[in-house]
């Protein structure tokens, strides 16, 4: 691609990091950007610069959060005896999108990959334990995309907490292997949570 300015040639490289994004997306993206006043251009980059400097993990999930401690573990109407893991903020998002459930959450960060160097050392796993041993909870829900990777993970995490006083479930699987649950649509995924089975079951 040949481009007329070096500028917008390295901004087009900037923006063609992102995820998903192309060359082709990039240049439209950049262009669009050139034709907004200075103004909209101005709010665009500080709330980037906001969002890098100011945005937290919360202490006690590991969300996404504006202050130490997320809104959802603030909140003293939730059953905070209920704790669902997740992949990343993503699935959160998805859930809670469901209304169906009323617990608090645990974000582990990722899922073990041994093919992409990920282990369980680089999860969010220790975090879950040391609350399972000071934290009053009676049910862990393995929420996690039902990929290759997912699967190993819940398998590592039951053998994990299979001696805790807790009950280890895993969403029904109405989501097809290799489905992520941010793409599942809501009712879906909502149903997945409340027709939850223990871990067990499938293991057994």
């Amino acid at each position: 691609m040949h481009f007329s300015s070096r500028l917008l040639e390295q901004a087009v490289e900037e923006f063609g990091r992102l995820p998903g994004i192309g060359k082709k997306t990039a240049l439209r993206l950049v262009l669009h950007l050139l034709k907004q006043p200075n103004s909209d251009v101005s709010r665009f980059t500080h709330s980037i610069d906001q969002l890098k400097e100011q945005i937290r993990y919360c202490k006690t999930c590991f969300n996404i959060s504006d202050h130490d401690v997320c809104e959802i573990c603030a909140a003293v109407k939730r059953d905070h005896a209920m704790v669902c893991v997740v992949e990343d903020t993503r699935d959160v998002m998805a859930i809670e999108n469901t209304n169906q459930y009323q617990g608090v959450y645990h974000v582990l960060g990722g899922l073990i990959s041994p093919m992409d160097g990920v282990g369980p050392s680089d999860l969010k796993i220790d975090a879950l334990i040391e609350r399972l041993k000071k934290d009053d909870v009676r049910e862990v829900i393995l929420a996690l995309s039902a990929t290759m990777e997912g699967d190993t993970t819940i398998f590592y995490l039951y053998r994990k907490l299979k001696d805790f006083n807790v009950q280890i479930s895993t969403i029904a699987r109405g989501i097809a292997f290799g489905g992520e649950l941010e793409y599942v649509d809501e009712v879906t995924l909502g149903r997945s949570i409340a027709t939850r089975v223990p871990y067990e079951r499938n293991i057994g």
